[in-house]
């Protein structure tokens, strides 16, 4: 279906609740099967470095989902992108099944390969059409876009705990979850916004995935994503080893700094658009950065638990806002926003491959609360960075 004019305010109003679902259940989907992993591990013999291999085919997919998503996007719309996405993702959740039930790896480590790969692509058409929803809206979206996406995971992690729990065997528990992903999807999908038919002009240039690639400001906000991702990334590994290695806490303290910092970023993200809205993206992101600085300070530096615990939280604050502010900075321009959000995800995206093993290997040298000390290099980066969200100028008819 397209249109050459803008959408009545009902159709935008029914996109941003089909856009809010999108999200949540790509977080559902994700930490569903990912909070089982130790039963994944044991249904199929694994020690943990064959599991570490395991998980890397879904790293694998989804680095490879995300270069390919803008051609798609552009290609098919958004939500039909989401809809092939959340079709790969429920076919290597299957494939995944079939593996933990006749305990060959084989089949769960390909299914594990679409399975990233559908989140790939998933994770950027629904970031394209979030990001003309808030166009559209006239103010800030993306933030709580993206904490549906954290309070879906937090009910995905439920949904694993409970199952786990009432022991339900994990292969039925996946097999649900892959066979509800494509009919949530199609429903959701249905509301998004009408595609606007392409130009001559813009069908000519196609897709602009390699031009997106040269353009330096795509770059700067990819590395912006980068930074903040990595401030992220590394809290959600590792504040809970920080608490147990480097304070002497026990699992339970672990568990309980991680959901302070999980909890101060949903609420960061859910709140933050007023900010936005008042303040504008770079001083926004410049104070969050700040935040975040005090926060991990606070944790590395602190001495002890209670003053390690509020700096999970400042930590989380301040980690919220730079990966939604940097979607919404890459689809400024309707036209190019596939290209743009998919370079800026596959940028942004590298630093939670990296970060883990990264902070790991430092760890085992120097200890856990020193080698959080390069968590600071991505704070830099971010805040040098930040100045790259400036919105765009605005150029209406280029842009229909």
């Amino acid at each position: 279906m397209t249109t050459t004019g803008v959408s009545p305010a009902a159709d935008i109003l029914r996109a941003r609740i089909a856009v809010v679902v999108a999200f949540a259940a790509n977080g559902l989907a994700f930490a569903s099967f990912i909070s089982r992993t130790p039963a994944i591990r044991d249904t199929l013999g694994l020690s943990s470095g064959q599991l570490g291999l395991l998980l890397l085919c879904l790293s694998g997919g989804a680095v490879t989902g995300l270069p390919l998503s803008g051609p798609l996007v552009h290609r098919l719309g958004p939500g039909r992108a989401v809809l092939a996405g959340a079709l790969s993702e429920s076919i290597g959740l299957a494939l995944l099944v079939v593996g933990l039930s006749t305990g060959v790896v084989a089949p769960a480590a390909i299914g594990l390969v679409l399975t990233g790969l559908g989140t790939g692509v998933w994770d950027v058409a629904m970031n394209v059409e979030g990001a003309d929803v808030e166009r559209r809206l006239g103010r800030s979206l993306m933030p709580r876009l993206h904490a549906a996406f954290s309070l879906g995971t937090v009910a995905g992690a439920v949904l694993g705990a409970a199952s786990a729990a009432a022991g339900v065997p994990i292969e039925v528990q996946i097999i649900m979850v892959a066979a509800l992903i494509p009919v949530v999807a199609t429903v959701s999908t249905r509301r998004f916004l009408p595609v606007q038919e392409s130009t001559p002009e813009q069908k000519a240039a196609g897709s602009g995935a390699l031009t997106a690639w040269r353009e330096p400001r795509t770059l700067l906000v990819g590395l912006l994503v980068l930074g903040f991702a990595f401030t992220e990334g590394s809290a959600n590994d590792w504040i809970a080893v920080a608490m147990v290695d480097g304070y002497g806490g026990g699992e339970t303290i672990g568990a309980v700094a991680f959901g302070f910092f999980v909890t101060a970023m949903t609420l960061g993200r859910l709140v933050g658009g007023a900010a936005l809205e008042r303040f504008g993206r770079v001083a926004v992101l410049r104070a969050t950065a700040a935040i975040a600085l005090a926060g991990l300070l606070l944790v590395v530096l602190g001495g002890s638990t209670p003053v390690a615990l509020g700096g999970a939280l400042l930590w989380g604050v301040g980690a919220s806002l730079g990966f939604p502010v940097g979607m919404s900075a890459a689809a400024d321009d309707p036209a190019r926003a596939a290209a743009r959000v998919s370079v800026v995800s596959s940028i942004g995206y590298t630093a939670f491959l990296a970060g883990p093993p990264l902070i790991g290997l430092l760890a085992e040298h120097v200890g856990i609360l020193r080698a959080l000390f390069v968590v600071l290099a991505a704070l830099v980066l971010g805040l040098l960075a930040s100045g790259a969200t400036r919105p765009l100028p605005v150029t209406e008819p280029a842009t229909r």
